[in-house]
């Protein structure tokens, strides 16, 4: 992606899946990202870095495009997280709660955080609708009108204590099914 571009208005997102131990899994979710719907390498769209943790059993890809194209790419990679890993048979040391469990986007050029906030919006409204059994709470410039910090929200879901879900309502879609988890999407 050239960014030397006049007016580029760049976001990113920081996609955290609950997998590192399977290279292919994590390459293959990376790959996704990349890809327009017909197949083809998207040539705006950038995979910048991809950091495995074998031990949490956790990787954080980070994505980065127009802040038009961003959503779409995070989509794609999302379904292919949720088609790949299933949360019934997870394990790490890092309380990996979902497939997908974070999926912050930031505004690193030319773009405002409250349009970050309606992407990753839009992205979550999308993930219920194509994912079956996907929860999502929202935080941020997503979460309207309260804006509630990341660090809330954990605390409210237990993020580091629970392991049943079951009594949680979500933001969006149905109540955390265990073979997706929960995922938590917003600006950072």
């Amino acid at each position: 992606m050239s960014s030397c571009r006049v007016g580029l208005r760049l976001a990113a997102c920081l996609l955290n899946i609950s997998e590192a131990r399977k290279k292919c899994i994590v390459e293959n979710i990376a790959k996704a990202a990349l890809l327009e719907r017909n197949g083809q390498r998207h040539p705006e769209i950038s995979v910048l870095n991809v950091f495995s943790d074998p031990e949490y059993n956790r990787s954080v890809i980070t994505i980065a495009a127009s802040i038009d194209e961003l959503g779409n790419s995070v989509l794609a990679a999302c379904l292919e997280a949720f088609q790949s890993i299933d949360m019934e048979v997870q394990e790490g040391i890092h309380p990996c709660l979902g497939a997908v469990d974070l999926i912050p986007i930031y505004p690193p050029s030319g773009v405002g955080v409250e349009e970050c906030g309606a992407v990753a919006r839009s992205l979550a409204e999308n993930l219920v609708l194509s994912v079956p059994g996907c929860s999502v709470f929202l935080f941020g410039e997503a979460d309207l009108p309260e804006k509630r910090p990341l660090v809330q929200r954990r605390k409210q879901l237990g993020w580091f204590t629970r392991r049943d879900f079951s009594t949680l309502k979500s933001d969006l879609g149905a109540a955390p099914a265990r073979r997706c988890g929960l995922t938590v999407c917003s600006r950072w």
